[in-house]
């Protein structure tokens, strides 16, 4: 069994794959209109209309999926931006420099939720772990983490 991908609806396609193309290097691969019976049938939503648009990482692995629904529209929920908030909470992606993320989401106008934070123990055999929250343009929390071996 493997991953084969994260959904995360939003409200504006266009602005929401630039995010992540900025902040983590995702590139952009398939895209579709989605509508029909079948969208119709698999969400539950009468008179579905989306668009879709996967994004991936260039060293493969799970795809992000980024839907923004025409019809219905959907609304936010600003208390699943928090992180003890139950279900689905954030998005963690790996980074090799977090100085050079961090100058990347000040550019943006993306404010961390806190500055790095170093895990004060070992994470399994990844070793040192430093992390920050931020949340991307439609309020999804978003975690990067770096690690280093132990010395």
């Amino acid at each position: 069994m493997k991953l084969d991908h994260i959904n995360i609806v939003c409200a504006d396609l266009e602005r929401t794959a630039a995010f992540y193309e900025a902040v983590f290097g995702l590139v952009r691969g398939f895209s579709a209109v989605l509508q029909g019976e079948w969208i119709e049938r698999v969400t539950g939503l009468p008179g579905a209309h989306a668009r879709c648009l996967f994004l991936e990482a260039p060293a493969g692995g799970a795809r992000m999926e980024l839907i923004q629904y025409l019809e219905p529209a959907g609304s936010a929920d600003d208390r699943n931006s928090l992180a003890n908030t139950r279900g689905l909470r954030h998005l963690a992606f790996e980074v090799d420099d977090m100085a050079a993320l961090l100058e990347t989401l000040a550019r943006l106008g993306v404010e961390p939720i806190s500055p790095p934070v170093e895990v004060p123990f070992r994470v399994g055999n990844l070793g040192r772990k430093e992390l920050l929250y931020f949340h991307d343009p439609d309020g999804v929390l978003v975690e990067a983490a770096a690690y280093a071996p132990l010395s």
